[in-house]
Protein backbone atom coordinates (compact mmCIF):
# COMPACT_ATOMS: atom_id res chain seq x y z
CA UNK A 1 0.00 0.00 0.00
CA UNK A 2 2.63 1.90 0.63
CA UNK A 3 3.94 1.91 -2.77
CA UNK A 4 0.53 1.93 -4.75
CA UNK A 5 -0.34 5.08 -2.85
CA UNK A 6 3.00 7.33 -2.43
CA UNK A 7 2.71 6.57 0.91
CA UNK A 8 -0.16 8.83 1.69
CA UNK A 9 -1.98 5.63 2.85
CA UNK A 10 -5.27 7.81 1.48
CA UNK A 11 -7.86 6.18 0.11
CA UNK A 12 -8.23 9.31 -2.45
CA UNK A 13 -5.34 8.98 -3.74
CA UNK A 14 -5.33 8.97 -7.29
CA UNK A 15 -3.31 7.05 -10.08
CA UNK A 16 -0.19 9.72 -11.42
CA UNK A 17 -0.37 8.32 -14.72
CA UNK A 18 -4.30 8.81 -15.26
CA UNK A 19 -5.42 5.58 -15.38
CA UNK A 20 -8.48 6.23 -12.69
CA UNK A 21 -7.17 4.55 -10.44
CA UNK A 22 -6.99 5.48 -6.89
CA UNK A 23 -6.76 4.55 -3.42
CA UNK A 24 -4.57 2.08 -1.30
CA UNK A 25 -3.97 -0.80 -3.85
CA UNK A 26 -4.82 1.63 -6.50
CA UNK A 27 -8.56 0.36 -7.62
CA UNK A 28 -9.08 0.26 -11.45
CA UNK A 29 -12.49 1.82 -12.26
CA UNK A 30 -13.50 -1.59 -13.76
CA UNK A 31 -11.88 -3.15 -11.00
CA UNK A 32 -14.28 -1.24 -8.31
CA UNK A 33 -17.58 -1.69 -10.79
CA UNK A 34 -16.57 -5.53 -10.04
CA UNK A 35 -16.45 -5.13 -6.78
CA UNK A 36 -19.97 -3.64 -6.71
CA UNK A 37 -18.66 0.01 -6.07
CA UNK A 38 -16.98 2.75 -7.70
CA UNK A 39 -13.51 4.61 -7.48
CA UNK A 40 -15.90 7.23 -6.47
CA UNK A 41 -17.10 5.80 -3.49
CA UNK A 42 -13.73 4.42 -2.36
CA UNK A 43 -12.25 7.99 -2.69
CA UNK A 44 -14.92 8.83 -0.42
CA UNK A 45 -14.07 6.61 2.29
CA UNK A 46 -11.79 6.53 4.99
CA UNK A 47 -8.78 4.47 5.02
CA UNK A 48 -10.25 1.86 7.69
CA UNK A 49 -13.28 1.68 5.31
CA UNK A 50 -11.41 0.72 1.98
CA UNK A 51 -9.15 -1.42 3.77
CA UNK A 52 -12.80 -3.80 3.77
CA UNK A 53 -12.49 -3.63 0.35
CA UNK A 54 -8.62 -4.27 -0.15
CA UNK A 55 -9.86 -7.18 1.93
CA UNK A 56 -12.40 -8.16 -0.49
CA UNK A 57 -10.13 -7.60 -3.57
CA UNK A 58 -7.86 -10.04 -2.28
CA UNK A 59 -10.26 -13.08 -1.10
CA UNK A 60 -9.64 -14.77 -4.16
CA UNK A 61 -6.08 -14.67 -4.19
CA UNK A 62 -6.17 -17.02 -1.02
CA UNK A 63 -3.80 -19.30 -0.58
CA UNK A 64 -1.72 -18.15 -3.52
CA UNK A 65 0.50 -15.48 -2.44
CA UNK A 66 3.60 -17.16 -1.06
CA UNK A 67 6.11 -14.29 -1.78
CA UNK A 68 6.06 -10.66 -1.61
CA UNK A 69 6.46 -10.29 -5.71
CA UNK A 70 3.11 -12.86 -6.09
CA UNK A 71 1.00 -10.60 -3.17
CA UNK A 72 2.10 -7.15 -5.33
CA UNK A 73 1.75 -9.36 -8.25
CA UNK A 74 -2.36 -9.52 -7.55
CA UNK A 75 -2.80 -5.84 -7.77
CA UNK A 76 -0.25 -5.33 -10.45
CA UNK A 77 -0.50 -8.15 -12.84
CA UNK A 78 -2.25 -11.11 -11.39
CA UNK A 79 -1.74 -13.66 -14.50
CA UNK A 80 2.05 -13.61 -12.57
CA UNK A 81 0.94 -14.44 -9.55
CA UNK A 82 2.56 -18.63 -9.23
CA UNK A 83 5.21 -17.31 -12.22
CA UNK A 84 9.26 -17.53 -11.81
CA UNK A 85 10.98 -14.17 -10.82
CA UNK A 86 12.32 -13.75 -14.79
CA UNK A 87 8.66 -13.70 -15.88
CA UNK A 88 8.25 -11.14 -18.25
CA UNK A 89 5.13 -8.50 -17.65
CA UNK A 90 5.44 -6.07 -19.84
CA UNK A 91 7.80 -5.86 -23.19
CA UNK A 92 8.95 -2.72 -25.38
CA UNK A 93 6.91 -1.28 -27.73
CA UNK A 94 3.63 -1.43 -25.93
CA UNK A 95 1.10 0.94 -24.14
CA UNK A 96 1.63 -1.67 -20.69
CA UNK A 97 5.39 -1.20 -21.19
CA UNK A 98 4.86 2.21 -21.48
CA UNK A 99 2.89 3.21 -18.44
CA UNK A 100 4.96 0.78 -16.90
CA UNK A 101 8.74 1.58 -18.00
CA UNK A 102 9.17 3.07 -14.56
CA UNK A 103 9.93 -0.15 -13.45
CA UNK A 104 12.69 -1.24 -15.77
CA UNK A 105 14.87 0.79 -13.72
CA UNK A 106 18.01 -1.08 -16.08
CA UNK A 107 16.43 -0.13 -19.10
CA UNK A 108 16.49 -3.29 -20.89
CA UNK A 109 13.33 -2.83 -23.04
CA UNK A 110 10.86 -5.31 -20.45
CA UNK A 111 9.94 -5.69 -16.90
CA UNK A 112 10.07 -8.76 -14.81
CA UNK A 113 8.05 -9.97 -11.68
CA UNK A 114 11.22 -9.38 -10.05
CA UNK A 115 11.58 -5.95 -10.96
CA UNK A 116 8.31 -4.69 -10.43
CA UNK A 117 8.30 -6.42 -6.79
CA UNK A 118 11.76 -4.87 -5.98
CA UNK A 119 10.23 -1.36 -5.36
CA UNK A 120 7.81 -2.82 -3.17
CA UNK A 121 10.22 -4.87 -1.27
CA UNK A 122 11.78 -1.29 -0.80
CA UNK A 123 8.93 0.50 0.73
CA UNK A 124 8.45 -2.50 2.77
CA UNK A 125 12.24 -2.28 4.09
CA UNK A 126 12.00 1.17 4.65
CA UNK A 127 8.84 1.03 6.44
CA UNK A 128 10.10 -1.51 8.30
CA UNK A 129 13.05 0.82 9.48
CA UNK A 130 13.17 1.08 13.70
CA UNK A 131 12.01 4.55 13.18
CA UNK A 132 9.24 3.74 11.04
CA UNK A 133 7.55 0.85 12.83
CA UNK A 134 5.38 1.67 15.58
CA UNK A 135 6.77 2.16 18.64
CA UNK A 136 10.26 2.52 17.17
CA UNK A 137 12.91 5.09 18.37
Amino acid sequence: MAFESAETFRPDVKNAAGSGAVGLIQFMPATAQGLGTSTQALSAMTAAEQLDWVRMYFKPYAGRLHTLSDCYMAILYPKAIGKPEDYQLFVRPSIYYTQNAGLDRDRKGYVTKADAAALVQAKLDRGLLPTNVWGGA
